[in-house]
């Protein structure tokens, strides 16, 4: 069956061979990502989801799950909607008969793998429309490098919408990007409470909309994502966001200098921190967003400073400088 003549349906008129192929990924535990290409909807409608583990594969969510997720959908909508719902039960009643010993039970309920940016896009701005109080956020260096400008678009107008509604935002981002012209206009742009703070080090890309839903990567590209609406995981990632939001320096509104530390910069401390650890000086650049050469300057200013003349002995006048010292 070809994809481009697959029929136009919602997901209680499901069709014959999507129906079909649904039910024997119910019975195998999967199949191959090439036998749903004639089948879309199953993808459209979250009842097949990529495998973090097999690319090559599509896993079943349980039916029940399946329902759960399609009626909770329904629900929200006005009452002509509710008219689906008898015939998603309809659908899913002879397929909650088959042995679930090869679906997952209560962790699709939780946790969603989501495909392909336009699909993760989609899933961030329904739960932003249906949040209203808070959204917390970590962005790496690379995503105002490698985001389209469509994208970026979009996301500004999400957020503006959500601000609009009397939510908050608290970003965080990499020391890096405190001078961006691309962060600093976005901020210009948005009105309501809106705040940027930075670190030298943060995570990966995270997104956590009032506590309880959070959008994490789930493979390097990021053309993976999860869903995770569990409440303890949900509350662990923002808890965890809470914590290094304290440690950070403020940005925006009111921009401020990362303080000095025994006479030596915030950049310097990080950098310093990195080489008694014994990192490299790429890995010391990817850590902290910035390029090898400009890393290798830092170290180059630090070793001048310090009167070091080998990396052995940098390691070592870091520990006797006070550098690393907090307190003084």
């Amino acid at each position: 069956m070809d994809s481009a003549a697959h029929p136009d349906h919602g997901p209680d008129e499901l069709c014959p061979a999507g129906a079909a192929l649904y039910e024997r990924a119910l019975r195998a535990g999967h199949v191959p990502v090439r036998e749903a290409d004639g089948t879309p909807c199953l993808l459209d409608f979250g009842l097949l989801h990529p495998s973090v583990e097999e690319e090559a594969r599509l896993e079943p969510v349980a039916p029940a799950v399946a329902l759960h997720r399609l009626l909770s959908t329904c629900e929200e909508r006005i009452a002509r909607e509710r008219r689906r719902e008898a015939r998603l039960a309809d659908l899913f009643d002879p397929l909650m008969r088959i042995g679930g010993a090869l679906t997952a039970t209560g962790a699709p309920a939780a946790v969603a793998v989501l495909s392909g940016s336009d699909r993760i896009g989609r899933a961030i701005t329904e739960a932003m429309a249906a949040g209203h109080d808070e959204l917390l956020a970590i962005q790496p260096h690379i995503s105002h490098t490698r985001t389209p400008l469509t994208a970026r678009a979009d996301a500004l107008a999400r957020d503006q919408e959500f601000l609009t509604r009397g939510g908050r935002i608290r970003t965080l981002y990499q020391h890096t990007l405190r001078h961006a012209p691309s962060v600093l206009a976005r901020y210009e742009q948005l009105s309501g409470d809106a705040e940027a703070r930075t670190l030298d080090e943060i995570t990966d890309r995270l997104l956590v909309v009032d506590r309880a839903v959070a959008f994490i990567p789930a493979n390097t590209d990021r053309t993976l994502a999860l869903e995770i609406r569990h409440p303890v995981i949900a509350g662990f990632l923002a808890t965890a966001f809470d914590r290094l939001w304290r440690l950070a320096t403020p940005m925006y509104p009111r921009a401020a200098q990362p303080p000095a530390q025994a006479g030596f910069s915030s950049r310097q401390h990080a950098i310093a921190a990195l080489l008694v650890e014994g990192h490299t000086d790429t890995a010391i650049a990817e850590r902290l967003g910035m390029n090898v050469r400009t890393a290798r300057v830092h170290i180059a200013k630090l070793a001048a400073t310090l009167g070091s003349e080998s990396r052995a002995q940098l390691g070592y006048l870091i520990g006797r400088s006070g550098i690393l010292d907090r307190e003084a």
